[in-house]
Order: structure tokens, then sequence, then C-alpha cells
């Protein structure tokens, strides 16, 4: 039986993630409540969906922070694999939440094409405005974290996005109730911006139960790992071979190996785990390595 274990990201990596998602859980909080205020003073539903998305934000980057922390701390007796499995559960919340805003604020929109409502576009143009420049701000800071990697920080980063482009809406919105007098455009922003953040809640929700479901990683093809596996001399046969993962970014590998038997274990065993790390990025493996004439009480060829 063999195991190898990999780090994974290096404590550097979640510090600064901590510091990303600390600074704009700041900068989001903090202007949600002048939005807000404003959104009810100028009558501009541009401005309180947007508010309404940075007040999931906010409490979306909490999570996701609280969820970093959490993942830093040790294994234990009882959490063999750590905690860094509930950043996997705070980004399908994030999700669902982004699902569920998205849903809120185009009912609104559409009730609101019946009867529209006068927006005061002037200060709706200086507010959105001014969060258009924090969302960049904040977006910026959150893109110095692990978001091509680590799912929580890509779930915050897109509730940022999505506020980004509800702020440039609203900026848009405003200007042509300025110029034309059109106050359609307020509920026309609204549910162009919840379609987009609608398609982006969604692929997190997605991305993050095929985690919570011990699905195959994306980037991992079993076939072609059993095949590589299969490749090696001495390996006569690749089976129970399982692919999942904590996060996205530490895939783990279960396997059993049957070899010859006049096969070097200790060197089969050496470069099946050199395979499994340095070609498809999988840093903890354990693998069983059976004999041709000792058999294996598992049934064969299952790849997972």
């Amino acid at each position: 039986m063999g195991h190898q274990h990999g780090e994974g990201h290096s404590h550097h990596h979640g510090t600064s993630n901590q510091k990303a998602l600390l600074w704009a859980f700041i900068l989001i909080t903090g202007f949600m409540v002048v939005e807000f205020i404003g959104g009810f003073l100028t009558n501009s539903l541009a401005l309180l969906s947007d508010a309404g998305h940075m007040l999931s934000d906010s409490a979306a980057l909490g999570l996701s922070l609280f969820a970093v922390i959490l993942g830093t701390r040790q294994a234990t007796g009882s959490k063999t694999y750590g905690y860094r499995r509930f950043e996997i559960i705070a980004a399908a919340l994030n999700g669902v939440t982004l699902l569920v805003i998205s849903g809120i604020i185009m009912f609104e929109a559409v009730r609101r094409f019946t009867a529209p409502p006068e927006v005061q576009s002037s200060g709706m143009l200086v507010i959105a405005v001014i969060g258009l420049l924090v969302n960049i701000a904040a977006g910026w800071i959150l893109m110095r974290g692990d978001k091509e990697e680590n799912l929580n920080i890509r779930s915050a980063f897109i509730h940022v996005i999505g506020d980004m482009l509800g702020s440039a809406g609203a900026i848009i919105a405003a200007l042509l109730i300025m110029l034309f007098g059109w106050q359609l455009a307020d509920p026309v922003a609204s549910i162009i911006v919840s379609l987009l953040v609608l398609v982006s809640g969604w692929r997190v929700t997605r991305d993050a139960a095929n985690v919570l479901m011990e699905g195959v990683p994306p980037s991992i093809d079993p076939e072609r790992v059993a095949a590589e596996l299969a490749a090696i001399p001495g390996v006569v046969d690749v089976h129970d071979l399982h692919v999942w993962s904590i996060t996205p970014e530490e895939p783990l590998l279960s396997c059993h190996l049957t070899v010859s038997d006049d096969a070097d274990p200790d060197r089969v065993l050496r470069l099946s785990n050199q395979l499994l790390n340095e070609t498809f990025g999988i840093g903890h493996s354990t693998i069983q390595l059976e004999t041709e004439s000792g058999g294996c009480p598992s049934p064969h060829n299952n790849i997972h």
C-alpha cells in the first residue's frame, strides 16, 4: 500500500485570500448601506436591486472569509481532511443566494414594467458611479487571491462582478432617464444584470455541487489516468480507481494496481506517484498494489 501526500497551496495563499476577502468585505458592506439609502431616496429599482445584491455579497464575503479562516485549521482525529471542505459549502450557499436574488430582482422588474415609477436620475447616477468604483476596487483586491483555483474566492469574485455590472447598468439607466426620460430603462437594466448574475450563480452552484458529490474534477480524465498508470512497466491492470477532491485545487485519488509477480513494487509505486503528481497535479493518492497470483477481492475495471 502506498500513500502520497501533497501540501496543496502554501500558507501564503491562505493568508492572501484572507486579506483579499477582508478588504472586499469592508468595502462592499460599507457602500451597501449608502446604496440602500440612495435607492430609497431616488426610488430606483436598479439601485435597490444592486444594494440587495450587495447585501448578499456582504454576507457571502463574510461567509467566505470565515470559510477560509476555518480551512486553515489543522486536521483532527474526527476531521482527518481538516476543514477545507467548508469552503465549498460556503461557495454552494453563495451560488444559491445569487440564484434567489436574481429571481427576486427579475420579479420586481417585471412588475415595474406595468407601472414604471418616477426615478430621480441625477442622484441615481452619482450613487451608481460611486458604487462602480467601489466594486472595481473590491474586484481588484479579490483578483489578487486564488480565484482561478479556489472556488470560494471565485464565488465571491463573481458576486462582486455582478455588483459591478449592476452599477454599470444603473449608470446607463440613469443616463437614459436623464437624456430621454425613458423610465423603463431602470427595470430593463435590472433584468439584464439579473440574467448575467443568474448564469454566474448557476456555474458556481454546479461546480460546488460536483465537489460535494465527490465528482471527478473537470480538469482530470479518469480514463486517461488509468491508461497512463497501466503503461508503467510492471503494471498489469488498474481497477477500483476513484478521483475526487476536497476542494477544486486539492484532488485526491485511490486505486488498485495489479503488478506482475516479477515487478519491483517500490519502483512501480514511485513511478505511479510521480506520474500522478507531475502529469495530473494529484498530490494526495492512495495506491494498493496486488500481484497477479494474489488476486483482488474487489470487482475489477471500476473507474470512478
